[in-house]
């Protein structure tokens, strides 16, 4: 495995920001535009881009050396395909900013939607983000299966851990570095979206949501779930619900954000509302 740097200590004065974890296995027809949307993001807020390579057979390694993404990235090689879940693993322990957000390299969700995710932490809202799936709100959904499929999911969840949240298998999922760190990650497939949310779900934490631009692909053009993965989640989902709870302090932008002046709290909701006009 071929790294950038060791694992940094994350403060909560010093490191507000975030780092985007993009796992990468295979994706040589969408890995370059995403990183040039990610690096093009017209942001208020400080981030880093940490590119996990899983052992990808085509020419996604070439794509993401070249020289202008390299200016712009942190890039991590794993020499042998281990699974997303060690990919993001290796990115958290990566991360050098108070949140990590992951962010799949297969177009489905749009870069752009990232600095909206931002403005609810730097005005002190929240911690916990989810961008959700919305039908009928800047979406396009390949099949009425998929988006049954993941109701019922959801569902389930919201019983067991007496949860409302919209859209527990959102990959865009915005949390403090601090979390994941914390919490006990083992899902190498799929089962680590629904890994993470029960986690946070188990510990007492609630996401703020906001809705996103989706895309979702068709079978033919790539999807890979399959119905053995809902089964996979679902099981995620129950086990999750009986692991010891953590102790957890205040996180991140919301704690740093009380400090503040009040000038300055005005000045981070004024570049939030222009965020999200």
């Amino acid at each position: 495995m071929k790294t950038l740097a060791l694992r940094p200590v994350i403060t909560d004065s010093q490191n507000l920001g975030l780092t985007i974890v993009v796992p990468v296995f295979n994706e040589e027809k969408t890995v370059c535009e995403i990183l040039c949307d990610l690096i093009s993001l017209d942001s208020s807020f400080r981030y880093e881009i940490i590119v996990i390579n899983d052992g990808s057979t085509d020419s996604s390694s070439r794509i993401i050396k070249d020289l202008g993404h390299l200016l712009h990235v942190r890039y991590v090689e794993l020499t042998k395909n281990q699974g997303k879940g060690n990919a993001v693993r290796t990115g958290i322990n990566l991360a050098s900013y108070s949140h990590v957000l992951i962010f799949d390299a297969d177009l489905e969700y749009s870069a752009f939607d990232i600095p909206r995710l931002m403005v609810p932490i730097m005005a002190g809202k929240a911690d916990f983000f989810y961008g959700v799936r919305v039908r009928g709100i800047n979406n396009l959904q390949p099949s009425h299966l998929y988006a049954v499929g993941r109701r019922f999911i959801t569902t389930i969840a919201n019983m067991i851990y007496g949860s409302a949240i919209s859209d527990l298998y959102t990959c865009l999922k915005l949390l403090p570095t601090e979390f994941l760190r914390s919490i006990d990650l083992v899902e190498n497939g799929f089962g680590l979206d629904a890994e993470i949310s029960c986690q946070m779900l188990r510990n007492g934490f609630r996401p703020f949501e906001i809705p996103v631009t989706y895309v979702g692909r068709t079978h033919a053009e790539g999807k890979n779930i399959k119905f053995s993965d809902a089964i996979v989640c679902l099981k995620v989902i129950v086990k999750k619900r009986f692991v010891a709870k953590k102790r957890f302090e205040e996180f991140g932008y919301k704690k740093a954000f009380k400090s503040l002046t009040y000038a300055q709290k005005d000045s981070l909701m004024w570049h939030g509302e222009r965020q999200w006009q």
